[in-house]
Parts: C-alpha cells; structure tokens; sequence
C-alpha cells in the first residue's frame, strides 16, 4: 500500500478519536475567522495553558477587527502584556486594520498575505475557518507524520514540510478543519514532543509504522539547535521621586516596546545615580538569553525617557515579561 492510501486510511479514525477527546479550549466555541485569527497567532510558539484565560481576555476587549483596527498600539500591546512575541501583537493589529477596510480574505492565499502570517497559520486558518483543505504543517504535525510512516527525512528540510504538505492535501476530507485540529490534538496529547508517545491511546496505533517496529523515538530526524546566544545587560531601574524611567525599545529585541533602561554589561551609564539594589536575573528567547544584572538606583539625570509611576505602568504600559524580575522595584 502506497503512502497516499495508508494516510487515507488513516483519516476516519482519527476524526473519530477527535470528536470524543478532544480538550475543551475556548478557542474551539466560536470559529468566526477573526477569532480563529486571534488563536492561531497567540497560539505561535506559546503553550495552550499561557493563552487560554488570554484569549478571553483579548476578544472581551477587542471582540471584532474593527473593534481592535480602531484602538490604540499602546492599548494592544497592553493587553498582550506577558504572552510575549510582541511582533505577533503588532501583526494581529495591521490585520485588524485590513480586515476591517476590506472583509477578511477568503482564500489561502489571501489568508497568507495578511501580516504575521505564514504558510503553517494560513494552513490552519483557512481550513479551520473557511473550510478549505489547507494543509497546517509544523512541527507537530511532522513528528506525527514521520512516525506514522517511520520515515528518516530531515523534518529541518524544507523538502519535508513541502512532501508532507502534498501528501495531507491529497487525503484531505469534507471535515477539513476538523482534520487539521485532530492533527494539532494527536500531536498535542498522545504522539507528544518530550517523553515517550501514548501509543496506546492513539487511533493510528494499528497503522503506524514505527509503532509496528518499536521504534517510535527514533523519529523525528532533525539537525541540532545551534546553541543560544548568551548577551550581558545591566538593566537601570531608575527612579526620580515617585516615578521610574521607561525608554522605547529600537531595533531588535523587543523593538518598540517600553522597557527599563539597559546597556551592554560594563558600559557606562551616567543617568543612574545611588545604586539601591542589585539583583541578578536571565530571560530566554527562541536565540538569544539575556543574562541580566538589575540595578534599583536614583537618577542622576532626567535624561530623554518617559517617566511614569508605578499605577501609570501597570495600567498603561506593556512591560515585556524579559523586565518581570524587576517589576518588584516599582512602588
């Protein structure tokens, strides 16, 4: 039997599996194609548990695009305060400004050309929310793939995420955004990234391949991560009566958002005066760790920041998670 014919054969009892277990997730109660957007772009590189209460939150403030399209950068960033990835939020409110001058696209490829989406959140959206048979093939969907056909390809390669992509088409049912969230739930649940697979409590135990050879662990096939990026910062809380100094952050990291002041460890800084209190923190990103020593201290200077009081920051203000060590300094 042909891979095609295997992966078709596949696909009953995986929607079959899928209605009866899937996990109840806010974003699977309306599937309008704003909120599938609003979904699928927290739900990039952040785990479920970290968005599901957000989610909420967000659609109770900004419930249609043309609600979101009409607030403020400054009111967006805020209410995405702490999912981190901010580019996302940023994204999510250019689409918002499109979707609402121009109706949401209808297709794949007018899906794909909405800003901060690629070929895997297209797939997602337009199947999900359109219906079309759009393949969504990331990570997971790789993992659960390669397994089924014990197949060693490279899953790093473009040229495996383009033959999967093809194969899922060809079988794709009249289901299909069900098919591709029973695809997300496998991967999610049962056929899992860190620890052994579930195989027991999997539909396709009877058709997988490298179930059938105990092999399972050994796929997915895939180059080693380079090693991260380790950058020394001296991070200035200052103050200055009641009020803490904020800059907005350049290019790069965090670019656009408000934070405390930070030079490269052992760089002068002259706007800080008595230093108060010392604290050592470290925040990860996908390439880089920030490896930081916090520093409370009086301002020597007003210098050109924006100077805000503890309320004004927590209100107004959307402090990237990268400063939470800090945060405690504000009062």
């Amino acid at each position: 039997m042909d891979e095609k014919e295997l992966l078709k054969q596949a696909v009953p009892p995986l929607l079959g599996w899928y209605r009866l277990c899937k996990r109840d997730l806010p974003w699977r109660k309306e599937r309008t194609p704003y909120r599938v957007l609003v979904s699928e772009l927290m739900l990039q590189q952040t785990r479920v548990e970290a968005v599901k209460e957000r989610y909420v939150e967000f659609l109770r403030r900004f419930p249609t695009a043309e609600r979101l399209a009409s607030a403020s950068e400054e009111e967006v960033m805020k209410a995405w305060e702490g999912l981190g990835y901010y580019s996302r939020a940023r994204n999510l409110y250019r689409a918002a400004k499109i979707i609402a001058e121009e109706g949401f696209p209808q297709t794949w490829v007018g899906v794909r050309a909405l800003p901060g989406v690629g070929d895997y959140t297209a797939g997602a959206i337009s199947s999900i929310a359109l219906g079309v048979a759009a393949p969504a093939v990331d990570g997971n969907v790789l993992r659960i793939l390669t397994r089924f056909f014990a197949d060693s390809r490279n899953i790093g390669d473009q040229a495996a995420k383009k033959y999967f992509s093809e194969l899922l088409r060809a079988v794709y049912p009249p289901e299909a955004g069900e098919f591709t969230e029973a695809l997300m739930e496998l991967g999610a649940i049962v056929c899992v990234p860190n620890g052994p697979p579930m195989c027991g409590a999997c539909p396709w135990s009877a058709l997988c391949k490298a179930h059938a050879a105990g092999t399972e662990e050994q796929f997915p096939v895939r180059s080693e991560k380079r090693a991260r990026r380790v950058e020394e910062l001296d991070v200035y809380v200052l103050k200055h009566g009641n009020e803490f100094a904020l800059e907005k952050r350049g290019a790069g990291l965090l670019a656009g958002l408000y934070g405390f002041p930070c030079v490269r460890r052992g760089e002068t800084f002259p706007a800080a005066g008595k230093v108060l209190a010392e604290k050592r923190a470290k925040h990860v990103f996908t390439h880089v760790e920030w490896h930081m020593l916090g520093r409370l201290a009086e301002a020597a200077a007003d210098g050109d920041y924006l100077w805000a009081t503890a309320a004004e920051i927590a209100e107004k203000f959307a402090l990237p998670s990268a400063f939470k060590a800090f945060r405690a300094w504000l009062k």
